[in-house]
């Protein structure tokens, strides 16, 4: 495994520290660097950094690079697959609070994703859109506008 992986505008490349035993590093100012590589000079300005997303951009010679920066720990959390995104599937949606169901606004048969605006209910004289938490598709709505509910009542049923 690389020391590093670093991504550079999509392209993947792998680097070992000791990569760097064969530049010349000057630093010209606090944003600029001269740096010199087999008898070739390369003028490299740091226009951004994300320390907490571990990415850069550089102008290397005027051209700009983007780069997304993985060390052997990130590398290895990736390949083990804990990064992975699972959507869950919702079978059910029960009103958090009573209220008055203000608006409906999906369909049975509308196939839903996360975060898709379902409902408005209207409690403690605040409007509030009850957003999906899951995916799927609306098998039946047990509510219509201007109904009352409780909390943990059924309001839509997803299949």
């Amino acid at each position: 495994m690389a020391d590093y992986l670093i991504t550079v505008n999509e392209e993947e490349l792998e680097y070992k520290t000791s990569d760097t035993d064969s530049l010349d590093c000057i630093s010209v100012n606090s944003q600029t660097l001269h740096v010199l590589e087999n008898n070739r000079a390369f003028e490299v300005e740091i226009l951004d950094t994300d320390f907490l997303n571990k990415t850069m951009s550089l102008s290397v010679n005027g051209n700009r690079y983007d780069l997304k920066i993985e060390d052997e720990y990130d590398q290895q959390v990736k390949k083990m697959g804990l990064l992975a995104v699972t959507t869950q599937k919702l079978n059910e949606v029960k009103a958090p609070m009573p209220g008055l169901i203000v608006d409906v606004m999906v369909e049975i048969g509308q196939e839903i994703v996360e975060g898709t605006p379902l409902l408005v209910l209207s409690a403690m004289k605040m409007e509030n859109i009850i957003l999906a938490q899951g995916e799927g598709i609306v098998k039946s709505i047990e509510v219509k506008k201007d109904d009352t509910v409780e909390k943990g009542q059924l309001i839509i049923e997803m299949e």
